[in-house]
């Protein structure tokens, strides 16, 4: 657990190193962060704060109705947040409470939104008057994360692009893993998106804060709308790498099959001459003349040069 306290206008972190107890500091905290509760965290909290924390499977529902609603115990939100993994983007839910003077908010993994709020609490740049700031300020935050993330995957689709569209030795089938990587954490981008949406739509109607702070909110719900469009924009262009690297694939194992074929076009000729001349038939006259081995094997040559030349002349074999 970790705990902030509002402090002349800034967020600031309660320090826990010489501090066992967690009591005192759950009553002097603003902001308290639980990352994957024990069994005692979670009956510690219930009691001290009189609420009930939900479980994994609560905070997983999908529906509005369990996602997002208001009880005695304050408000209730439940949001997707994108966590980065090896080579992938992962989701992870987060379930927020918010009540008149405190924020708790509980998780089961690491996300880099509150990594870097963490951080620039240490160095006094998290600006809040209170709770309700204190919430839209992680909104704003997982947003620009979300922005960051869509330019990395431009970024990333760019130099695909090149590879495929210009680079003759590429590995094509290392791009269709690298695209396919790439549209699923833009999907999941979408996702977060498209919750978060819900989210402030849901905080404008229930939400009790000042005219500038539902300002911030409409703002938000503004930079939704272009990082969808956004996000929109990068599945056509993968969509459009992932054919156009899928045609390439086809167009190199149709020439594989097209070499196949003019081989066994330019061998058949001369198979049928030696199949004839390998009946075992009495009365044939090349079998009793000096030149009929030369004459056999000067017209096999000439009948595999024959269809070769051909489809030369008719430019089949570029």
């Amino acid at each position: 657990m970790r705990f902030f306290q509002i402090d002349h206008g800034f967020i600031r972190e309660i320090s826990t190193d010489n501090n066992t107890e967690h009591l005192p500091l759950i009553e002097q905290a603003d902001w308290i962060d639980v990352r994957e509760p024990s069994d005692e965290e979670r009956k510690l909290l219930s009691k001290s704060l009189g609420i009930e924390l939900p479980n994994s499977g609560d905070v997983g529902e999908i529906e509005a109705s369990s996602r997002y609603f208001v009880d005695n115990e304050g408000l209730h939100v439940h949001s997707l947040f994108i966590s980065p993994t090896e080579g992938r983007h992962t989701t992870v839910n987060i379930a927020f409470i918010l009540q008149d003077d405190r924020l708790v908010t509980i998780r089961e993994g690491s996300i880099a939104d509150f990594r870097l709020l963490r951080l620039r609490a240490r160095k006094g740049q998290v600006s809040c008057e209170n709770v309700q700031s204190l919430f839209i300020t992680i909104l704003e935050q997982k947003i620009e994360n979300h922005a960051d993330t869509l330019e990395d995957i431009h970024f990333q689709l760019e130099k695909v692009s090149h590879t495929v569209l210009e680079d003759p030795e590429a590995n094509l089938e290392e791009c269709i893993s690298r695209l396919a990587k790439l549209e699923d954490s833009n999907g999941k981008i979408r996702l977060c998106l498209m919750d978060t949406q819900r989210i402030i739509s849901f905080l404008l109607r229930n939400l009790e804060s000042t005219p500038e702070q539902l300002e911030r909110l409409r703002e938000i719900g503004r930079d939704i709308e272009t990082l969808m469009s956004h996000a929109t924009f990068l599945f056509e262009k993968i969509n459009f790498l992932m054919d156009s690297t899928q045609g390439f694939i086809n167009i190199e194992q149709n020439k594989i099959i097209k070499i196949f074929s003019i081989a066994a076009v330019v061998f058949l000729p001369p198979t049928v001459i030696a199949s004839i001349y390998g009946m075992n038939f009495a009365a044939m006259p090349e079998l009793e003349w000096a030149y009929g081995y030369p004459f056999a094997l000067s017209v096999m040559v000439a009948s595999g040069f024959a269809p070769y030349l051909y489809f030369k002349r008719k430019g089949w074999l570029k």
